[in-house]
Formats: structure tokens, C-alpha cells, sequence
């Protein structure tokens, strides 16, 4: 895009009461300080954005005389089309308009958003603009421009895997957010790392500690099978004898019953053998008949022969059992539940042994498994530290060649993008403009106009939009290198009045 101002009115601007410039392709402004040099080119930027050339507030009041009515216009073509530019100031009120047509701001506004970007512009347009903005304002508006290496073209500065390795993970994320997944795991996996480490330390100390087994676990199952086994037949023995022992008591048992049962039946006979059979009735004492008699003693009768079959029957019981008794045989048993105990006892240190063996393999599984544990967190440890210095590495290499692009974009100045931190070598966004190797901030008045035109000229090539550029204080520089676009020179000449000069070509021809 090619912007040329044409012609350019002020009314009751500043000092200019009323003021017609009409500009070439080199416009000279000269005269002595105060006469209005400066606010010729501040009035376009009052005109497009409200402010002066620098982007601050501006106030187009006029100066050493009244006013009624501010008014600028402005003829530009863009692309060899014209368009009329206005705005005026009356009583307080702002007024817009395009191609004489009145407009409201909004509409003023995306007529010249539409053109250029008001950093871009003012940067084209001031030389001293760009410098003035902030350093990541500066940064973007360059780079915004510059074409950065693709990652395929950075990865192949890297060293073989660390390039390989970033290579794959970008199939799948971007590097910002690979940066995040690993700081995060990273963060995380140290401490899990501290925690199985003392975890694998724990059990290994619990290992150290276990009594030492000398003997084969084989060895020692076999010879407790043995004596398990020895046991065991004891026992078997063992519960026979009680099982006989029980029945001999139980047998001495039922003697003893019978033999109580035999002694209260003696004790009943002598009552019932000298029973007395009366011959009258026992309630009302009438005397009973023959028969009557005869049944009274045919019970008594009765009731002995029953007494004498019940007795002798319980004798034959008792002696029977008696006679069972004296066949069987009380066995003494402690001296076999002695056996099984002590050698129930010799067997113990193998039990512990054997026990020993088990927590010997289970510790030593639960270390195995802590170990394996403890590695994989390492390994997913120390793939997110290799991850982050891929990262890094890519990081720098990056900066190297986007600061190689820019750089190759300027002849004698030199910009910084990038600065490395100091605590992490890390490369952080930066920006620094230098000539000589001195900052922007340490140059002249002349070095710094030379550096601004500089800036300038790249911004255009860069942009593809020339537009006019102004030199203030021109009179402090002898020579510089003509920028691309109408050049506007504002030099003071002592004693002169306001003077504007107009060339067709920057090569001096009139």
C-alpha cells in the first residue's frame, strides 16, 4: 500500500491561523524556532487520531490569538485514490468528515482503522515513535511481520534426540502444552520419587533386620514334616488311651449308680417284708371281710415279688458291669502328652525358621515391587527433565533463528529479542534496539533519528505499506540514507520565517 499526502489545510490550529501545504516528495520545513515547523506534521496526527505524533494528548487550541473554529484537512491518496480527510474543533465539540461529508466518530474512525494500524502508521510516519513504545509493543509490532522458523526447520538444529524425541511429542500437542504436561509431572514425580525411595529404603531396612537362616527351606520343611508326622501318630495314640479311659470311667460311673440304687432298695425291704396287714379300714375303722383281707394280702404279695425281681435285676446289672470292668484296662496317658509336647517343642525353631523364610520372601517381593516402583517414577521423572531441557534447548534455538531473520532485516543497528535468564539459562522475551552497541536510550540526536529511519524503512518492506515519514530537528543530522516514501524535514534556520519547500524527487530535483 502506497500512502502520499497531497495537500494539507490548518485553520486556527495552534500558531497557524490559516495555513495551505501542499507536499512533494521531499518537503522542506525550515524557520526559526516558534514558528510553527513542528506543528505542521503534529497536525496529521491530530487529524487521524486525536493526538500528536507521538500517540499523546494534543491541544489544537490556537496560540497568540482567537479562535472560533479549528479545522484540518488533509488530501491523501492511497493507491492513487484520493481521499479528503477533516477534522475540526468548535466549542468543544469534535467534528469528522470524509471527502467534505460530515461523519460520526465511529464512522471516521473504521475509515482510518481500515487503512493502517495506528501503531504501524505512527511508526511509518515518526521515526521517534516506535522507540517511544513500550518494549513489548515494540517487539510484537515487528515481529509481527517476520515469518517464524517452522518447527520441522528448528528441530533440525537440535542434537539427533532431542530432536527426534520433541519431534514426536508435537505430533500430539503443542509445545506449550508439552511444557505444561511435564513441569506438572515433573513437580509431581519429585515428590513421589522422595516418597519411593524411602519406601524402598524402609523395606530394605526391614530385610537387614530379619534373623539370619542358615539351613535350606527345603531342609527344614522336611525334617518339621517328620516330626509333625510323629506327632501326629502320638496324638492318634494319645486320643485312643481317652477314648478308652473314657469308657472305663463311664462304666465305673453306671457301677456306682446301680450300686446306689441297690443300697436304697436293701434299705426299702425291711419296711415291706414286715408290713403289718390289717384287718380294718384305715379311714373309716370298720372291720374288713374275708375277701377284703385276702386282697390286701395278695397285694403285700405282689408288691415283694416285684421288689425281689427289681433288686435282683439291678445286682445282675451291677454285676455285669463288673465283670466288664475288670476286662478293660485304665490307661495312664500323661506320660504320651508329655512326649507330644516335647517334641511338639522341637519343632518350634524350624516353625520360626520356616516363618522367617516366609517374611524373608515377602519382604523381599515387597522391595522388588518398591524398586520397580521407585524406577518407573524415575523414569517417568527423568523423561519430564529431558522433555523440559528439549524444550529449552528448542526455546534457544528458536530465538537464535528468529534473532538471525530479524537481525538480516538491518544494516548497522542491532536488536535484541531474546535475553537469557541467569538462575534457569532459560530464554525469555526481550527487546532492545542498539547502534554501535549502544542502546537506543544512549544515542544522540542524530544517531537516534538514524536509528528511527532505519526501523522505519524495515517496517515498511516488512508491512508492504510506505507512507510519508517526517524528520524533526533535521538540522542536527548532516546525512542519512533516504527512506522509502515522501520525506517530510523540519530544520531550524535562525532568524528566518516559516518556509515550505517542495521537491518531486529525493534526489534534489526541483
Amino acid at each position: 500500500m502506497q500512502i502520499n499526502f497531497k495537500a494539507l489545510t490548518l485553520q486556527e490550529f495552534k500558531s497557524h491561523q490559516d495555513l495551505r501545504v501542499s507536499f512533494g516528495e521531499v518537503t522542506k520545513i525550515t524557520g526559526d524556532n516558534g514558528k510553527g515547523k513542528s506543528t505542521i506534521p503534529q497536525a496529521i496526527s491530530w487529524l487521524l487520531y486525536g493526538t500528536d505524533a507521538l500517540g499523546s494528548k494534543l491541544d489544537p487550541a490556537p496560540i497568540t490569538y482567537e479562535g472560533e473554529e479549528t479545522k484540518v484537512t488533509l488530501l491523501i491518496s492511497v493507491d492513487e485514490i484520493d481521499v479528503l480527510l477533516g477534522r475540526g474543533l468548535k466549542k468543544g465539540k469534535v467534528q469528522y468528515y470524509i471527502n467534505d461529508v460530515p461523519k460520526k466518530a465511529g464512522e471516521f474512525n473504521d475509515v482510518i482503522d481500515n487503512l493502517f494500524d495506528k501503531d504501524l502508521f505512527l511508526s511509518l510516519y515518526n521515526p521517534n515513535y516506535f522507540p517511544s513504545m513500550h518494549w513489548e509493543k515494540q517487539r510484537e509490532l515487528l515481529l509481527r511481520y517476520v515469518t517464524p522458523s517452522p518447527n520441522k526447520e528448528i528441530l533440525k538444529h537440535l542434537p539427533e534426540e532431542q530432536g527426534k524425541h520433541l519431534g514426536a511429542l508435537l505430533k500430539k500437542h503443542n509445545l506449550s502444552d508439552i511444557e505444561r504436561i511435564h513441569r506438572e509431572n515433573k513437580t509431581k514425580q519429585d515428590k513421589k520419587h522422595i516418597a519411593a525411595k524411602s519406601k524402598t529404603k524402609t523395606l530394605k531396612d526391614q530385610l537387614d533386620q530379619l534373623p539370619e537362616v542358615n539351613a535350606p527351606l527345603d531342609s527344614l520343611k522336611v525334617e518339621l514334616s517328620q516330626i509333625d508326622k510323629q506327632v501326629r501318630e502320638l496324638e492318634t495314640q494319645y486320643d485312643k488311651a481317652a477314648d478308652a479311659n473314657r469308657e472305663y470311667t463311664k462304666v465305673q460311673s453306671q457301677i456306682h449308680a446301680l450300686q446306689d440304687q441297690i443300697d436304697m432298695s436293701k434299705e426299702r425291704w425291711p419296711s415291706l417284708k414286715n408290713e403289718v396287714i390289717e384287718d380294718t379300714c384305715r379311714t373309716c375303722k370298720r372291720p374288713l371281710d374275708e375277701e377284703s383281707v385276702e386282697a390286701v394280702v395278695a397285694d403285700k404279695e405282689n408288691r415283694i415279688v416285684e421288689y425281689k425281681g427289681n433288686h435282683t435285676e439291678l445286682i445282675k446289672k451291677r454285676d455285669e458291669l463288673k465283670a466288664k470292668l475288670d476286662e478293660m484296662e485304665y490307661i495312664d496317658a500323661s506320660e504320651k502328652m508329655e512326649q507330644i509336647r516335647t517334641l511338639d517343642s522341637s519343632g518350634q525353631p524350624l516353625r520360626e525358621a520356616i516363618q522367617a523364610y516366609s517374611q524373608l520372601e515377602r519382604l523381599q517381593v515387597q522391595v522388588n515391587e518398591a524398586e520397580i516402583d521407585e524406577k518407573s517414577i524415575l523414569d517417568s521423572l527423568n523423561e519430564s527433565i529431558f522433555t523440559l531441557d528439549c524444550i529449552k534447548a528448542f526455546k534457544a534455538k528458536e530465538a537464535e533463528l528468529q534473532a538471525e531473520k530479524v537481525q538480516a532485516l538491518f544494516t548497522t543497528l542491532s536488536v535484541r529479542l531474546f535475553k537469557q535468564n541467569k538462575g534457569d539459562g532459560e530464554y525469555k522475551p526481550d527487546f532492545e534496539i542498539e547502534m554501535d552497541g549502544k542502546p537506543y536510550s544512549k544515542l544522540s540526536l542524530s544517531e537516534g533519528i538514524r536509528a528511527g529511519l532505519e526501523l522505519r524503512d524495515v517496517l515498511c518492506n516488512q508491512s508492504e505499506i510506505v507512507t510519508p515519514v517526517f524528520v524533526d530537528n533535521a538540522e542536527s543530522i548532516t546525512s542519512f540514507k533516504e527512506p522509502v516514501g515522501q520525506l517530510i524535514m523540519c530544520r531550524v534556520v535562525a532568524g528566518q520565517d516559516l518556509l515550505i519547500e517542495v521537491e518531486e524527487t529525493q534526489n534534489g530535483k526541483q
